[in-house]
This record gives C-alpha cells, sequence and structure tokens, in this order.
C-alpha cells in the first residue's frame, strides 16, 4: 500500500461554469411529482463558478470552498457534505465511471448563495465535466446532460449555457438564438432566499387570490424575438418573473431596490429566479458599467455582467 501512494501521481482538473439570469420565468401549477411546470428563457451571464477537482489517494469525496473556514462555510450556508450539489455530482460520476480515485473538491464562489441565479448548479455542472476529465470517462456532452437531470432542473443548463429555453420542470432545453450580448447588472443582497420557500409562498398567494395557474406552455414569442435582436430596448417590457411576488412577499425590502435600479438608469429590473438578486437589463456595456458605478457609490453590492456566455468549460488539467 505505501509503494501505491508513493507512486500516486495527483491530477487537478479546473472548471468554470456561469451563473444564470431567468429572462422569462412562467410557472404553472404544482405537479403530482411536487414541483411545478415552468417555461423558462435562461440565459448565462458572465459570473462564474470554479470547481478545482484534485484526485487523492484516499477513496471518496470531499469538499472545499476557497477562503473560507468549513464554520464560515456552514454560517453562508453552503454545506459540505452530500448535500451540496457538487458533492452529489462527483459521486455521481463515481458511480457511472470504471476507473476513478477519490476526489478533492475546491469551489470558488462567485455566484450568489442562495441568491436565484443557479450557483450550486453550475458549481455541478462543473463538477461532472471536471471528474469526467480527472477520471477519463470519455462522456459526451449529452450523457452529461443526461446525468446533469438527476440532480437537479437548473445543472444541465449550467452544462450547456448560453441562452435556451426550458421546460417540464426547466430541464428539457431547447437552445434560443442570441447572437449579440446582452448587458446587465447584478445586484446582490446580504441574504439568500430558499427556492422552496419562494415556490411555497406562490401557491399562498395564488390560493389566497383565488388564482387557478395555467400550464405555462412555452416562452413568451416577443422574448424569443428581443433576444435574436440582441434589442435590449424591446426586451425590457417583456421581462418577466412569476416567482417575483413570492420573492417579494418574502423580502420586501427587495422592491426598494427594483425601483432604485430603474431611477440610475435601468432600462428595467427583475428579480433573478426566486432571488433574491435583483438583475437590471442596460441599453449596452457603458450604461451597464455606469449604471454599477452609480450603485456602487450609492452603497450596493452591484457588479456589471453579459450574456450570453458558454456553458461548462476545462480551463487547465495538470498532473503533479
Amino acid at each position: 500500500m505505501s509503494s501505491v501512494r508513493n507512486n500516486f501521481a495527483a491530477r487537478t482538473v479546473r472548471v468554470k461554469a456561469p451563473g444564470k439570469i431567468n429572462v422569462s420565468f412562467r410557472v404553472g401549477p404544482l405537479r403530482p411529482d411536487g414541483y411545478h411546470a415552468v417555461a423558462s428563457l435562461y440565459l448565462a451571464v458572465s459570473l462564474y463558478e470554479e470547481v478545482t477537482a484534485t484526485s487523492t489517494s484516499a477513496s471518496g469525496v470531499t469538499v472545499s470552498i476557497k477562503g473560507c473556514s468549513t464554520a464560515e462555510a456552514q454560517r453562508s450556508g453552503i454545506p459540505l457534505d452530500e448535500r451540496n450539489l457538487a458533492v452529489r455530482a462527483a459521486l455521481l460520476m463515481a458511480d457511472v465511471t470504471e476507473r476513478t480515485t477519490g476526489v478533492h473538491l475546491e469551489i470558488t464562489k462567485r455566484v450568489p448563495v442562495s441568491g436565484g441565479m443557479g450557483g450550486g448548479s453550475a458549481d455541478a455542472a462543473a463538477t461532472l465535466l471536471a471528474c469526467d476529465a480527472l477520471w477519463d470517462s470519455g462522456l459526451a456532452r449529452e450523457e452529461l446532460a443526461h446525468l446533469a437531470v438527476e440532480l437537479g432542473a437548473d445543472v444541465p443548463f449550467a452544462l450547456l449555457g448560453g441562452a435556451a429555453v426550458g421546460l417540464g420542470v426547466g430541464e428539457l432545453l431547447t437552445p434560443a438564438l442570441a447572437p449579440s450580448p446582452l448587458h446587465w447588472v447584478l445586484v446582490q443582497a446580504d441574504f439568500g432566499l430558499s427556492t422552496p420557500e419562494v415556490f411555497g409562498q406562490l401557491d399562498r398567494l395564488r390560493l389566497a387570490s383565488g388564482a387557478e395557474p395555467l400550464d405555462p406552455g412555452q416562452v413568451d414569442p416577443a422574448v424569443l424575438q428581443a433576444l435574436r435582436a440582441g434589442d435590449a430596448q424591446a426586451l425590457a417590457p417583456v421581462l418577466g418573473n412569476d416567482l417575483q411576488p413570492a420573492s417579494l412577499a418574502l423580502a420586501p425590502q427587495l422592491a426598494e431596490v427594483l425601483d432604485h435600479g430603474k431611477q440610475h438608469g435601468a432600462l428595467a429590473s427583475i428579480v433573478s429566479g426566486s432571488g433574491p438578486t435583483i438583475a437590471l437589463l442596460a441599453a449596452d456595456e457603458a450604461s451597464a458599467s455606469g449604471l454599477a458605478q452609480r450603485l456602487v457609490a450609492a452603497g450596493s453590492s452591484a457588479q456589471a455582467v453579459h450574456g450570453p456566455v458558454h456553458g461548462a468549460k476545462l480551463v487547465s488539467d495538470l498532473v503533479h
């Protein structure tokens, strides 16, 4: 055993994967499986999670968050066990590949935790690609996408990237044409919102109002047309998120952030996914940069991004 360990050469694979904005998010009725039918227009944006996967001589999967102690990660709401989607992704890859070592995952967090931008899903997508390379499993992207569905509705899109219509619970993806970048400013909150809690609040609001949710069908064609044209002015009035009223009911202070963004020059403002991150649409790159600067000067945590961008991508692969 000692000679095996002495001859062990660690390999490190680094992958990045993007967070997302739901440019349009229609939510239908609760399905028998406990999930909601949705029709979403996903847009991958230039805010990336990064996963560094290093093979270990000991079996199993371990995880750490770069720059955070275990206690700090837990206080931030990031589990370091099998509740973490990246750990589950590595365990899933270990099940389907024949040649595995152990693996340590180091995650660099940039997408807000519980922020409605799919950061955990990006971690999982990056881990699938990293472990595929680390263990030379040779799976095609389509095969990785099938595994991604088992991990969560947003994981397949983090793998695909770009822009896509998501149906079902969001996992049935059809790429959407978006040849020109759109520019956004993300305003991060200093707290998170639980996605299941936001969906539950939506159900309660609908029940209280007597509204009967309809099947979401398809994404509004006007959204797809504006995306194809790269026309921010046309996109602004057709942005929509059925979860937004529920997010605002749970975190009323977000309404002020939405208004603040428009007052500082955003074409439109929207809660990203289940929130609490706010996405502000800008006319162009210069407008986004100026808007972010004004919001930061006013005390907000704001960052300019653009999209669409590529999905999970191998950054480096080293043996040491």
